[in-house]
């Protein structure tokens, strides 16, 4: 096994460990979906430890605020200044340079302005305890919303289905209503004829209880 695989699976829980030797968080390491849909959600570990202070900031748009995170989790930020150094200066090195190397360059370097390399892994260690804390509950908040989404939807969706149904109900009653009133006025139309149109109008235009239709101003044809 080479070195990277043997520190990678001592931090158990935090590393998948492929077969190049690289490591990834395993909350974040999701497949891609092959097909359309959300992506899924990494699951929430119930047992993992409360790794905060105080509540940690929110990822708006994705979009991490690490030194908030760290700093709600209690780690001191001359503390996470060490382990940004020796980052810097490692991700410095050339590429070629064996690990040996690198490793005797970063640790002489850290010596040199008197830090001290246990503290600097133990940052790094509370650092990563702090992220793997932090995706850990936003994966509850995101189960939490999309179980409360779900069931809203389900909600609006009977909302929607009974609200169709009600429209539904009411064309066919308007139907029903139109059919039988236009029978009634057949019958009535029956008895108006009897007495001739000359009548009809005539009645109707010295009545003050009824109206000529045909004077009637036309609708506008859009309420036609």
């Amino acid at each position: 096994m080479s070195e990277g695989r043997n520190w990678g699976s001592t931090v158990v829980g935090w590393f998948i460990v492929r077969d190049d030797g690289s490591s990834v968080s395993p909350a974040v390491d999701v497949p891609a979906a092959a097909d359309a849909g959300p992506p899924p959600v990494p699951t929430a570990d119930p047992a993992a430890p409360a790794v905060f202070k105080s509540a940690p900031p929110s990822a708006p748009g994705g979009q991490v605020d690490f030194d908030g995170v760290f700093t709600a989790a209690g780690i001191d930020a001359e503390e996470r200044d060490r382990v940004t150094k020796a980052s810097t200066l490692l991700a410095s090195l050339p590429a070629e340079t064996p690990v040996s190397v690198k490793k005797q360059i970063v640790e002489a370097s850290m010596k040199a302005f008197g830090v001290p390399v246990d503290k600097i892994i133990e940052t790094g260690v509370e650092e990563m305890q702090a992220l793997e804390g932090y995706i850990r509950a936003g994966a509850t908040d995101t189960e939490t919303l999309l179980a409360e989404s779900k069931s809203r939807i389900a909600h609006l969706e009977d909302e929607i289905k009974n609200v169709r149904t009600v429209m539904d109900q009411r064309v066919q009653e308007q139907q029903s209503v139109t059919a039988a009133c236009n029978a009634k006025k057949l019958d009535v139309q029956r008895v108006l004829e009897f007495f001739g149109q000359d009548a009809v109008a005539r009645v109707v235009r010295e009545s003050p209880k009824l109206y000529d239709p045909s004077s009637a101003p036309a609708a506008p044809a859009n309420q036609q």
